[in-house]
């Protein structure tokens, strides 16, 4: 009986995925019959207008009210709508990723990217050095891995599927036709970027999600989980650790910015210090975040909410 409520369970949430997969791939056919900027402008209006309706926006609000406690509920929810906008930007703009990808290291700021640190790049090829860029989710972070390759530097990425399969699979063929190598967030994906280290290539690695088997640190001053592969791949090959994002910019613009190499913390024997590490990146993306709080993907779920709101129930019944 059990095995067939699980079955049926199971047929059930594949039927759900297949018919949001569909409307997804409507909204994106839909969306290259429009000029790209057109189309991406209506993607962030449809954002303002779905996203707040949408089962994700009470922890869209949950997490604002986590990270900054200071602020206002009108400022949470201004911060909540024009996050929407943002992420629902990003899914039009996966249709136009070619378009997009206009950038010209011989002529910076003639298209739609502009790049603060190109001479890391350069000096990066130039040396045909191996490192580490790490990044977070905030603004299109799809075009980091791609502003590498045109000054030549070759670069895995880590890259997580969505839980949709059947957006995953359409997902990952738009990214490999636009950005290489990648390797799929699960088992094994060490293994893949290892691989890209050993050939002497570069990694990328998004550092701001959840992992439940991390190692525990802070974020916003409030406990999490991080995942530790970054620091152990820096400590295992040596190579140096490059913090990059995007920022969008008015006008449908975008800046890629690349920072010089950090000193990752060592501990008395002078090996790379895991959790230390860990700590800092956190404090890098956090940084970024509260610059640009309405550009990071506040839709899930980096704190754990639902513990920490079970632990100020009990706190609040012990205490009547």
């Amino acid at each position: 009986m059990r095995k067939s409520v699980l079955g049926a369970l199971k047929v059930v949430a594949r039927v759900r995925y297949w018919l949001v997969a569909q409307l997804v791939f409507a909204l994106l056919a839909i969306a290259r019959l429009l000029p790209a900027r057109q189309a991406i402008m209506v993607g962030a209006e449809l954002g303002q207008l779905l996203g707040p309706i949408s089962g994700r926006h009470g922890l869209v609000l949950e997490n604002l009210r986590l990270a900054f406690p200071e602020k206002s509920e009108a400022e949470i929810r201004d911060i909540a709508r024009k996050s929407w906008r943002s992420l629902f930007r990003l899914g039009a703009e996966y249709a136009y990723l070619e378009s997009l990808i206009d950038y010209d290291p011989e002529q910076p700021g003639e298209g739609l990217i502009e790049v603060k640190g190109e001479e890391i790049f350069r000096r990066l090829h130039d040396r045909n050095e191996s490192c580490i860029f790490f990044s977070a989710h905030t603004g299109n972070f799809e075009l980091l891995t791609v502003c590498a390759a045109t000054y030549g530097l070759d670069v895995t990425a880590l890259f997580r599927p969505p839980n949709n399969p059947y957006v995953a699979k359409r997902l990952l063929a738009a990214r490999r036709t636009a950005m290489g190598h990648l390797v799929p967030s699960k088992a094994g994906a060490a293994w893949g970027l290892a691989r890209a280290l050993d050939k002497g290539g570069s990694v990328g690695v998004l550092v701001d999600q959840k992992f439940d088997r991390g190692v525990p640190g802070t974020f916003f001053g409030r406990p999490v989980k991080t995942n530790p592969l970054l620091p152990k791949l820096a400590r295992q090959y040596d190579v140096p650790v490059y913090p990059a994002r995007c920022v969008r910019l008015p006008g449908g613009r975008f800046r890629v910015e690349l920072e010089e190499a950090i000193e990752l913390p060592r501990n008395e024997q002078g090996e790379i210090d895991i959790n230390a590490s860990a700590q800092l990146l956190n404090d890098i993306v956090e940084r970024w975040v509260r610059e640009y709080p309405d550009q990071w993907l506040w839709a899930h779920r980096r704190w754990a909410i639902r513990e920490a709101s079970r632990s100020r129930s009990t706190g609040k019944k012990k205490a009547g």
